[in-house]
């Protein structure tokens, strides 16, 4: 029988591996169990059955894969946010089934709460890092996050104290970094509205080109007006008089007089 504080690491430590990767989690205990590194709770023997430890050995290698693919890995947290949190909830309860149901019950609650925060965590910083063009950071996150749960699940079995202690200082960086990277997810939603209604306007509506408005005929019979003055390209110079044509139809030189 597990001592209360090594029941506790051990329901914790399956909560939070749970929020970040269920199934690096499940197959972690199971295995361990099964080489007799440990000895699980009797609620939590089943772990070490065959069946689940292929069912998450196989998830966990479609979530290897899908974890490195930029929006599907996106997609994939956003599915596994029904179940990371109730997983990690009943494995939390499990772990202190020795206790007692009161504890078991306190276990469900403290456990899908943890769960809930480590896959927030996850979830949101993988929303951020995604709207990098270069996929290095997000393999490098995904890989850093299994190792992390690996590692994690295993201190909480052979270091309970060391793992708790490392646990509150996770619980206080996750308060300091989660409203930082909720900021950042609504920057992100802010750009992709914006481009979206950028996308959607177009171009500006162009006035179309002025036409002349036509003029009206004369009158049948009627004398067109005269041009105004300078519009038929001659101009008269100062001084100067206008010819006209004298009587009978014969232009008058004013100049040679009879």
């Amino acid at each position: 029988m597990m001592g209360i504080v090594e029941s506790i690491a051990l329901s914790m430590g399956a909560a939070w591996g749970s929020g970040i990767n269920l199934y690096a989690a499940v197959f972690t205990l199971g295995f361990l169990h099964n080489t007799d590194k440990i000895t699980l709770p009797p609620d939590l023997v089943f772990l070490g059955d065959p069946l689940v430890m292929a069912a998450a050995g196989l998830m966990y290698l479609v979530e290897f894969c899908a974890d490195k693919i930029p929006g599907i890995d996106t997609l994939w947290d956003g599915i596994h946010s029904f179940i990371r949190i109730p997983a990690g909830a009943v494995l939390a309860a499990g772990a202190v089934g020795e206790l007692g149901a009161g504890a078991q019950f306190a276990a469900l609650l403290v456990g899908g709460t943890l769960a809930a925060a480590t896959h927030a965590t996850k979830a949101g910083t993988r929303a951020v890092v995604n709207t990098s063009p270069e996929p290095f950071s997000n393999w490098a996150l995904s890989i850093g996050e299994d190792i992390a749960v690996f590692a994690g699940v295993w201190a909480a079995l052979t270091h309970p104290w060391i793992f708790l202690g490392l646990l509150v200082a996770f619980i206080l960086f996750m308060a300091w970094i989660l409203p930082k990277i909720w900021r950042g997810i609504k920057k992100v939603f802010r750009w992709l509205f914006r481009s979206q209604a950028g996308q959607g306007q177009g171009p500006p509506a162009q006035a179309p080109p002025a036409q002349a408005t036509p003029q009206a005929a004369p009158p049948w019979g009627a004398t067109p007006a005269a041009p105004p003055k300078g519009a038929t390209g001659h101009e008269e110079a100062p001084g100067e008089a206008s010819p006209r044509p004298a009587e009978g139809g014969t232009r008058r030189d004013p100049d040679n007089r009879p």
